[in-house]
């Protein structure tokens, strides 16, 4: 356990000082507590907060810590919403003050990968909210871009299929089979190799198994 705790902690660190090169305010945590203490820094009262369609952040306790501050949560996943209800809250996180996401694979060269079904996600990573923190553990981090794309092809895009409950093959077989499906989620493709230009960008790893 502590090998791989170390293996960890070498492969953050490598990734972490790319992101740094590449613009993005980059940190490695080991403590769940830590990483919260510090997204809560930037959650200022009154503000908008969106959650983006993320395993990882739910995963952490953030989203019970946000609970206690007064600000405005705007979760599209959020029980009870109609689905006009959930448009209307991807909406929002467009222009919210704070937009909370994980990714679904960050290089070690620094570069952010994602893949989405409706393009929320990735379009509030790269561009509207005033701050963006990204929140991700370190089997998220893989060597390059084509890695980078293979993992969400071959991991997390059967296994959100699966959790989803939807009636694609990838659910069935746990493999990508490129399908024409309507039901299919890997539709929008982003890849930032760069920090955004207008957008302020925070990429917090944390020694941790954490999303799919």
């Amino acid at each position: 356990m502590l090998v791989k705790q170390w293996f960890a902690e070498k492969m953050m660190a490598r990734t972490v000082l790319a992101l740094a090169v590449n613009g993005f305010d980059a940190r490695s945590f080991t403590d769940p507590k830590e990483l919260i203490a510090e997204v809560m820094k930037y959650a200022e009262q009154n503000a908008r907060v969106g959650i983006g369609g993320s395993v990882t952040v739910r995963s952490i306790g953030l989203m019970e810590e946000l609970a206690k501050s007064p600000i405005h949560i705007l979760d599209h996943w959020k029980a009870g919403l109609t689905k006009d209800e959930m448009d209307i809250v991807r909406l929002q996180q467009l222009t919210c003050d704070l937009f909370l996401s994980s990714s679904n694979a960050i290089t070690e060269q620094g570069d952010i990968v994602n893949i989405d079904g409706f393009g929320n996600r990735v379009s509030s990573i790269a561009f509207g909210p005033k701050k963006v923190i990204i929140i991700a553990g370190y089997n998220k981090i893989v060597p390059d871009i084509a890695a980078a794309l293979d993992r969400i092809k071959r991991v997390a895009a059967p296994m959100n299929a699966k959790r989803l409950n939807l009636p694609l093959p990838c659910a069935e077989t746990g493999r990508c089979h490129d399908c024409t499906s309507e039901a299919r989620i890997c539709r929008v493709t982003s890849i930032i190799q760069r920090k955004p230009t207008g957008t302020d960008v925070s990429v917090f790893l944390i020694n941790k198994e954490l999303g799919l």
